[in-house]
């Protein structure tokens, strides 16, 4: 699928331009929308074109979804107040602004995303050189990919627009928010179809395209959202037969050479190199401390990284929240040490493993994200690692979850990713207990893979652990501002942002913000 992105979205631009009533001619020699859009492989790059947007999504995502909770923050950089710093910084300290460009970016992302996989379900009804095993094919993966983009939506922002078809006139362009109940029912549906009648199963290794087990894995996680545990439980339940399992090391799951593996259900896809269709990941470059050279970290030095890093930082909460031996803490997080200068840029003299660390006297240091460090590298900035969407153990811990909340024992899922950590079983009974115990293996199994705000945004506690990280964060941090991690229970959604309210008249704010 790698190999198929083109430049596709010329396609749905491209109009005739002889606009004479006695000539109507469609080129035959080249693509337009009416010539394209035919065949299984036409078919096939169109949906390539709808996953694009993915990557473009993460580049602003973890903002989102890790900085915003307990999980990560940001090495402050007093030097550089400019607008792209401040609002990054914002996001993490709950300063929420309807202006912010990388909230904004999450938003508009995932219409693109929305508005791509519409194409091709619209187009697919008059595919007329296309198989019908092509159709469904790429039916199933616009439907995943349409599902998916409107989840993160209703979750970051509540009620959005609907938009269920291609755009063609102008007058279709804006349309009133659906309620939050509207868009799960269509989240639903869109899954559900994927499940039953369009996607294939998995053949490992898989091609990165979503499959029946990506679907299936969505609409449980939707279920669980909506509290709909038996359905969930269902659904989690038929994976291990489409062969999903656990890698024996947890590290392995990250490693680029497993890939689409068993352990994965759905992953964003990326291909380090320098040649013309590669598509490297430079995203997780961004979590690496602000620092003259990376080259203890990486093998490789970027002396760029003094600017365009320090964020997604692991959090001092996160840190104490690994139990002693679990083999995820030094898998997932290292420490640089070394010295700062006055912006908080640290010459690296020392990485060290997380677990059991002590700070070297004189010494500064930085935690780092190390699950996605995998050099030495290609050229700067330039990594091979997907991004995990799905893991399997992600699986076996909402079927954990939807077993305690039915009053079922969740210990055999919750046990075997305990078990893969070096960690001993669980035999506490009380679901109330299991519940803060599922959430805090949801904590240290999926850090920094864009799920805990997520996990705080549905929980019953949410507010309060964020309240008391809030406390916790405003004697740690410096460089603070004054109105920084006021905790509210109305910024669990972030504002709609102002370029589409005032281009929308159907748009109305989120309560609480009066901007």
């Amino acid at each position: 699928m790698k190999k198929k992105y083109i430049l596709l979205m010329l396609l749905v631009v491209i109009t005739s331009s002889c606009k004479k009533d006695f000539i109507n001619l469609v080129p035959q020699d080249s693509l337009s929308p009416e010539t394209f859009f035919q065949t299984d492989d036409q078919l096939e790059q169109a949906v390539a074109a709808a996953y694009v947007p993915l990557r473009d999504l993460l580049i602003n995502d973890y903002h989102t979804s890790e900085m915003r909770s307990d999980n990560t923050h940001y090495i402050p950089n007093p030097n550089n107040r400019g607008t792209a710093t401040v609002y990054r910084e914002n996001v993490s300290d709950w300063n929420n602004d309807a202006n912010n460009d990388y909230v904004n970016a999450v938003y508009y992302h995932c219409y693109t995303g929305i508005s791509r996989s519409n194409i091709v379900i619209g187009r697919i009804p008059a595919a007329a050189k296309a198989t019908d095993a092509g159709k469904a094919r790429a039916d199933g993966q616009a439907k995943f990919l349409r599902a998916w983009n409107y989840f993160k939506l209703v979750r970051l922002f509540g009620g959005v627009p609907l938009y269920l078809k291609e755009v063609t006139k102008a007058e279709d362009a804006f349309k009133d928010r659906s309620t939050a109940d509207e868009v799960y029912a269509q989240i639903v549906s869109d899954a559900k179809d994927a499940i039953s009648e369009l996607l294939p199963p998995a053949k490992f290794p898989q091609s990165g395209e979503a499959t029946k087990g990506s679907a299936t894995m969505l609409l449980a996680d939707v279920y669980v959202t909506q509290k709909k545990y038996a359905e969930a439980e269902a659904l989690l339940n038929t994976l291990p037969a489409m062969g999903y399992s656990l890698n024996a090391n947890y590290a392995d799951a990250f490693l680029p050479t497993n890939k689409n593996g068993k352990e994965s259900l759905f992953e964003v896809q990326y291909l380090e190199g320098t040649a013309v269709g590669t598509q490297p990941n430079t995203v997780i470059f961004q979590f690496l401390p602000k620092t003259t050279s990376t080259a203890l970290i990486t093998g490789t030095a970027f002396p760029s990284n003094t600017s365009g890093s320090g964020w997604n930082i692991p959090s001092f909460d996160l840190l104490a929240a690994y139990e002693p031996n679990d083999k995820r803490l030094d898998a997932s997080i290292g420490i640089a040490e070394g010295t700062n200068d006055a912006s908080f840029v640290i010459k690296i003299s020392a990485v060290k493993n997380a677990a059991g660390y002590v700070p070297t006297a004189g010494k500064a240091y930085t935690p780092f994200i190390k699950k996605y460090v995998h050099g030495p590298y290609v050229a700067t900035t330039n990594s091979n690692d997907d991004w995990p969407i799905y893991r399997y153990s992600e699986a076996l811990l909402l079927l954990a979850e939807a077993q305690n909340e039915q009053g079922k024992s969740p210990l055999t899922a919750l046990n075997a990713v305990r078990t893969r950590a070096g960690l001993p079983n669980v035999t506490e009974s009380d679901p109330s207990k299991l519940r803060d115990i599922i959430m805090h293996e949801r904590r240290v199994e999926l850090a920094f893979e864009n799920k805990r705000f997520h996990d705080i945004q549905r929980s019953a506690t949410g507010l309060s652990i964020m309240q008391a990280y809030a406390a916790k964060a405003k004697t740690t941090y410096t460089n603070l501002e004054a109105n920084a991690f006021d905790i509210q229970a109305y910024k669990f959604l972030f504002p709609v942002p102002l370029p589409e309210r005032n281009l929308n008249p159907g748009m109305p704010q989120n309560p609480g913000y009066s901007f």
